[in-house]
């Protein structure tokens, strides 16, 4: 038996069967997750974009046209919804990760309760700084810049379906990720030469 692709599975969403946007659900989730996650810093506000992302397919499964691709598709509205997040979360106030706590340790800070007791190797020690950095760059990189590296060496989506999911030209997704190539290597060089001093 043949898997059905995305759009079959929608045109079947279109005729009321549950279980085909259940199917779509299992099978998107987790990467559109990791997408998310990578703008929210958060796994209790990827799960929320997610979950509205799919809900939004849902109410919109009536406007797709099945000739395109679902998976760019539900990619630009989960990308709109961790923007509306993001933006949201620059009007409420958070607690840093410094702030202390009242345990039964006593008091103690968020970061405190984060750290490691154990032996850790030095090889791992030197990879996990190594992500640190990549991951810090990634954050510090503007918007436009980090959403296009993100989803082509993230996630590997192609120039096409990327101009779909951000609604620009494929010869724009090229500059901006040839311009989004140079900044992360100029900062990853930076960020080793600090290191070395």
């Amino acid at each position: 038996m043949e898997t059905p692709t995305d759009e079959q599975l929608l045109a079947e969403v279109l005729k009321q069967s549950p279980q085909a946007f259940e199917l779509l659900v299992r099978r998107h989730s987790g990467e559109l997750y990791r997408f998310v996650l990578r703008f929210t810093h958060s796994s209790v506000a990827a799960e929320d974009v997610v979950q509205d992302a799919f809900l939004q397919a849902y109410l919109s499964a009536t406007t797709f046209d099945l000739r395109r691709r679902f998976k760019p598709w539900l990619f630009t509205i989960a990308a709109n919804k961790a923007r509306d997040w993001l933006r949201s979360r620059t009007r409420r106030s958070e607690v840093p990760l410094d702030a202390e706590i009242d345990g039964e340790q006593g008091t103690q800070t968020f970061l405190d309760l984060l750290a490691c007791d154990g032996d850790v190797p030095q090889a791992s020690l030197e990879l996990d700084e190594q992500r640190r950095t990549v991951r810090t760059i990634v954050d510090q990189m503007p918007q436009l810049l980090r959403e296009i590296l993100v989803l082509a060496y993230y996630h590997r989506f192609p120039y096409k379906e990327i101009g779909e999911i951000l609604g620009i030209p494929v010869g724009t997704v090229k500059s901006r990720l040839h311009a989004a190539v140079g900044y992360f290597g100029r900062a990853y060089r930076t960020a080793g030469e600090a290191a070395r001093e």
